[in-house]
């Protein structure tokens, strides 16, 4: 009896331990209210400021305060936010507009607008061209854009919807195509499509980041409620893993090997990468319903969402898109302890 109980309280402590082990800290610490009203996309940090989308502008936030310091107006539908920090500009992505702004970093002043194609979405700064790419989701193409000229130079017809884009700065470019449940690789020398790869049995990929060092692709694919784990040298799937519903972005956090997945329906998947082909999920970590898009500041570690309140659901149509509660536009701001 005595060897039994030992050896139950032995296993109570085992899984204490391994419990323990898995905490990763991360917390909402701190919460950003912005009083403006909309929907909104992608958030991003840039110089110790956040950028966020929110219906037909962009606010810009102190990362450590929140207090407003900007804002680029007449950005309607407003999708995410790219810059080019050696010239100074940034660009946004205006899906009702089908078309870029560019601004100046450190004024806010518009500078120009850019025609692309149809309701350009994720928007970012590729490296190894030293251009900026939109993907273009009614029009299932990309707008390469010379930032030097701000001009559009090339269009890749991708054949699908472009969601999420990330690059190796080598000269490959790996995008998303949400209604193909793939990803395409685009060689960035000559801005056309080298490679497609099936996310299978991923089912509508959303967000996307890359571990340069390992080489491993991070895929959301939301309606499967996975990450899939891709090799990013021939598309061989090295894993899959059980996400939240409703993820619309993926972070990685290089230095410490995290992955996190911002899940619409109020919470955060943290995935370990133990090694170039072993994962482990580590965590759920509470957030808000509909903080569905996330971005990480690398040298603090600390992530940010966009949220909102919303109202009840009608109990006459349960099912309906619950209305944002005016006014509770905020950022979450998520950090260890």
């Amino acid at each position: 009896m005595i060897k039994k109980a030992i050896s139950f309280l032995l296993f109570v402590g085992f899984l204490y331990t391994a419990s323990a082990q898995n905490k990763t800290g991360y917390n909402v610490v701190k919460t950003f209210h912005i009083a403006s009203s909309g929907g909104w996309d992608y958030i991003v940090t840039n110089n110790n400021k956040l950028y966020v989308s929110h219906g037909t502008q962009v606010n810009i936030l102190d990362e450590k305060t929140g207090d407003s310091i900007g804002v680029i107006l007449n950005t309607t539908g407003v999708h995410g936010i790219a810059f080019d920090n050696e010239l100074g500009k940034g660009y946004t992505s205006n899906g009702r507009l089908n078309n870029v702004t560019v601004f100046d970093l450190k004024t806010n002043q518009v500078l120009t607008q850019i025609s692309t194609g149809e309701n350009p979405d994720a928007i970012y700064y590729e490296p190894y061209s030293k251009k900026i790419i939109t993907n273009n989701g009614r029009s299932k193409n990309l707008s390469v854009i010379d930032p030097v000229t701000n001009t559009v130079i090339s269009t890749i017809d991708v054949g699908g919807k472009p969601e999420e884009g990330t690059s190796d700065g080598e000269g490959k470019l790996y995008v998303n195509l949400e209604d193909k449940n793939q990803i395409i690789v685009i060689n960035c020398k000559t801005f056309t499509v080298e490679n497609r790869w099936s996310l299978s049995p991923g089912e509508a990929p959303t967000g996307l980041a890359l571990d340069k060092k390992t080489r491993r692709l991070f895929s959301s694919c939301s309606d499967s409620k996975q990450l899939i784990v891709m090799d990013a040298a021939d598309g061989k799937i090295i894993e899959k893993l059980p996400i939240g519903d409703g993820c619309d972005g993926v972070a990685f956090d290089e230095k410490n090997k995290l992955i996190f997945t911002s899940n619409g329906e109020g919470n955060i998947t943290v995935i370990k990468e133990l090694s170039a082909n072993e994962f482990k999920v580590l965590e759920t970590v509470t957030t808000k319903a509909g903080a569905r898009t996330i971005t990480i500041d690398e040298k603090t570690q600390t992530l940010f969402l966009p949220a909102a309140d919303f109202e009840p659901a009608d109990p006459q149509n349960p099912k309906a898109r619950r209305k944002i509660v005016p006014g509770s536009f905020q950022v979450l701001v998520v950090k260890k302890d």
